[in-house]
């Protein structure tokens, strides 16, 4: 049946249409659940979610005071033998299935903070500001790793919870109520068809009566 069609006033559209209405009704009772639960798994996460970015900001505020003034002290050039060598930070992620959502989680991450040796630098006097900046940002770097996992679940979650909202607004306020409608417009030609054909039936009888 297209968008604007009305079905006929018939005894079975009235059954299809009655049919229709609750499952309709029924999905989106399954959506609501589903809502709720979607709802209730964004809250628990999104608690550990604040805690973990309020860290990471008091991360990055530590970190970039103590470069700043590892650069008053040294420089630029001074502070550039610090970042050496240049490494790749590899980690294992696995995939997991949470709410119909494929996603993924940190499941190990090496260790990024590094120690005097493993920067194949000598320590010198006044260069106690440019190993904390070192530290303090790749601290910040692991911060980054264990949060990122988990702002993505979150970001999709967000976006089930809109799409699966937006179902249910439909189904109940939409299609629910064209097919509440539609049926409501079934059943009263069939009761005005039932009274017409009511008040047919009594003048055959009294025509009958009176011997016409």
């Amino acid at each position: 049946m297209t968008r604007g069609s009305r079905a006929p006033a018939t005894r079975s559209s009235l059954m299809r249409s009655r049919r229709r209405l609750a499952q309709v009704r029924k999905g989106a009772a399954l959506l609501k659940r589903k809502r709720e639960s979607l709802v209730d798994e964004l809250f628990s996460r999104a608690r550990k979610a604040v805690t973990s970015r309020e860290g990471i900001d008091a991360q990055a505020r530590e970190a970039w005071k103590a470069l700043w003034e590892a650069l008053a002290a040294q420089g630029a050039e001074g502070l550039a033998p610090l970042g050496w060598p240049m490494r790749e930070i590899e980690v294992d992620l696995e995939a997991v299935e949470l709410w119909g959502l494929k996603v993924v989680e940190l499941a190990h991450r090496p260790s990024v903070v590094r120690g005097l040796a493993a920067r194949g630098v000598l320590p010198a006097a006044g260069e106690a500001a440019a190993e904390e900046a070192a530290r303090g940002f790749e601290t910040l770097i692991e911060q980054l790793l264990d949060a990122a996992p988990q702002e993505h679940l979150m970001r999709r979650l967000g976006q089930v919870l809109s799409r699966t909202t937006r179902l249910v607004n439909t189904l109940e306020q939409r299609v629910a109520t064209e097919l509440s409608s539609e049926l409501s417009s079934i059943q009263r030609t069939l009761e005005e068809r039932e009274r017409e054909e009511h008040l047919r039936v009594k003048r055959l009888i009294a025509r009958r009566a009176r011997g016409d």
